[in-house]
């Protein structure tokens, strides 16, 4: 399952914005150690500063910027693929290899339940520690990842089951040996495969949704997205670092690129706005589950009404008509 509720922001991971949040936090937690060890009545100091705690908390949360909310959705408390995996379906069986080269850790996927109803589950999963992050490839697919990814997609269609997609992925990994096994091409032929499959697909954007890397499993019926997560044709940094020639302006590119979960919406990109617990996702991640679920029970039921006929030609429009733009 995942991990348990974290009380506070972890001091190795504390975001600069958390910071003066921290510092009350910790000043209510000595005083709490005090009153039980000197069994002295604190409860007054602790209120006053309990008090001021959920107003700063409340003025912080209410006021993100992207570059901020940004922050959040890369948080390592924030739960990944399998996290989700783990608290939304049942008996979730891992599938490994692409049949062609190897089994790439950064693609998760197999068979599993979902409400009694059997379904293909696949996500992009990051680590959390060095070593995780080595052997996720910090959440960066190589090729042979998105070809398993679409076998476990045909193996869906066999069996008529529908397919659930998770996204959290900075991006396809562009190293050498990517590219020598062809990346591009094998997210091309996820693009063109499913956008062909007969079965029900939902898209969930759970952390970062990262150009054709994200896009390689995410041409679905329904794409959701939560609250702080982005979904973009590149990373702030990767933007930065074209038009201002310096990565330092991931701030500005951000901004520039409105990566914000309303405005996918609004632009038609994604479908629905999955609310996050106050503060993030990584405060809550049990809630944060739950609320995917719940927005899940949802489209799925919508999406799985449909004839397949119905199904595909819809699909097919949705991404001809992908995005507001002007000439």
């Amino acid at each position: 399952m995942f991990g348990r509720k974290p009380k506070k922001p972890n001091q190795k991971f504390l975001l600069e914005f958390e910071s003066q949040l921290s510092d009350i936090q910790d000043k209510i937690d000595s005083l709490v150690e005090q009153s039980k060890t000197s069994k002295r009545d604190l409860s007054q100091e602790i209120g006053e500063l309990e008090t001021e705690l959920s107003r700063l908390a409340t003025t912080v949360y209410s006021n993100l910027t992207i570059w901020q909310k940004i922050q959040i959705a890369r948080h390592p408390n924030r739960p990944y693929a399998l996290d989700f995996i783990n608290g939304i379906f049942s008996n979730f069986q891992e599938f490994h290899g692409d049949r062609l080269f190897g089994d790439d850790k950064a693609i998760v996927g197999g068979p599993a339940f979902f409400d009694h109803q059997p379904v293909m589950v696949i996500g992009t999963q990051k680590g959390r520690t060095l070593n995780e992050n080595i052997l996720r490839n910090f959440g960066c697919p190589y090729p042979e990842g998105y070809r398993k990814a679409l076998r476990l997609m045909k193996m869906a269609e066999k069996f008529s089951m529908p397919i659930v997609t998770l996204i959290d992925t900075p991006g396809a990994y562009p190293g050498i040996g990517s590219e020598e096994r062809h990346v591009a091409e094998a997210i091309a032929v996820n693009l063109r495969d499913m956008s062909a499959l007969t079965v029900p697909i939902v898209s969930v954007v759970i952390g970062e949704g990262g150009s054709g890397g994200a896009l390689g499993i995410a041409v679905a019926d329904k794409v959701l997205v939560l609250e702080n997560a982005y979904y973009s044709v590149i990373s702030p940094e990767g933007c930065a670092a074209i038009l201002w020639k310096d990565r330092q302006f991931a701030n500005e590119a951000a901004e520039a690129l409105q990566l914000q979960a309303s405005k996918l919406v609004e632009f038609g990109v994604a479908d629905e706005v999955i609310a996050e617990p106050f503060g993030g996702a990584h405060q809550d991640p049990e809630q944060a589950i739950l609320n995917t679920k719940n927005a899940l029970t949802n489209h799925l039921s919508l999406v799985c009404n449909l004839s397949i006929k119905n199904r595909i030609a819809k699909r097919y429009e949705r991404f001809r008509n992908l995005g507001i733009f002007s000439e």
